[in-house]
């Protein structure tokens, strides 16, 4: 496979840290795959954390069914989260460490696929209540160790919101990119984790345009978004909708994509 963007020697190496977000459905999996391939080919260590509870960046990485089927989610990791933490899942009151240590998960628990490391994060059943649960403090450490401590680059596809950052983890971030297509209840949805983002003290809040048409569909998405900052687009393709539903990854089904994606990926390093 080509290298299509090459870093010179000793160039664009720092740590990249990019949060990945949008209305579901709107192709924020389809972005942060391509992302994470081109980094990959440019020699990268990559650490690809599917934040989202309908898990399915594995799928867009090229990982068949059979073995996604076989990658636990972090937040079900009963035994680790019990010894990391001292306090059982599900286990309510009693005390436990609330900076427990993650720094060996990536390696240890994270499924390497073509040199990408996968982390399928869960959800903890009271992760949506901000509770101090263990598999709570868990997850939340383990991403901000992810986003804060380390030097690989990190993607993280996200829910919707970003409810589940705090303040010191969001703020850490390079970028948050929030994948928008042209119809008003995405552009809604951007528009509130701009204000979720901005209150955390992200500073780059951009907009990728997913399913994109044409150049009429660009106009509307530019005259929705206000002062955000639209950096890319990605042309509408059957072949990346049936890409999908073979379980295949989007960059070996569409070199257009792959080409706007680069372009992505060069912006958000220019800005950031």
């Amino acid at each position: 496979m080509k290298n299509i963007d090459t870093d010179p020697p000793g160039e664009n190496k720092r740590s990249l840290k990019l949060a990945i977000t949008g209305k579901g459905g709107v192709g924020k999996t389809t972005l942060a795959s391509l992302l994470c391939y081109l980094y990959r080919q440019r020699g990268r260590r990559v650490i690809a954390v599917d934040g989202d509870p309908d898990a399915n960046l594995a799928a867009a990485l090229g990982i068949d069914d059979e073995q996604a089927s076989k990658i636990r989610p972090i937040a079900e990791m009963a035994d680790l989260i019990e010894e990391r933490t001292g306090a059982r899942p599900g286990s309510q009151g009693g005390m436990f460490k609330l900076n427990p240590s993650v720094d060996d998960v990536p390696d240890e628990y994270g499924y390497r696929h073509n040199d990408i490391t996968l982390l399928i994060m869960g959800k903890s059943k009271e992760a949506a209540s901000g509770c101090y649960c263990p598999e709570n403090v868990f997850l939340r450490r383990l991403l901000r160790h992810l986003i804060v401590e380390t030097n690989d680059v990190v993607i993280v596809d996200m829910e919707a919101g970003i409810e589940h950052l705090t303040r010191g983890t969001a703020d850490s971030v390079d970028a948050f990119i929030v994948v928008v297509e042209p119809g008003r209840r995405s552009l809604q949805t951007a528009a509130t984790v701009w204000t979720l983002a901005s209150g955390l003290g992200v500073k780059n809040v951009f907009i990728v345009a997913n399913k994109v048409r044409g150049d009429a569909d660009i106009e509307f998405i530019r005259g929705s978004i206000g002062a955000m900052n639209l950096i890319g687009s990605i042309t509408f393709s059957p072949e990346i909708m049936e890409a999908d539903m073979r379980g295949v990854p989007p960059h070996t089904a569409s070199s257009r994509a792959e080409r706007e994606a680069a372009v992505i990926l060069r912006s958000i390093e220019k800005l950031v």
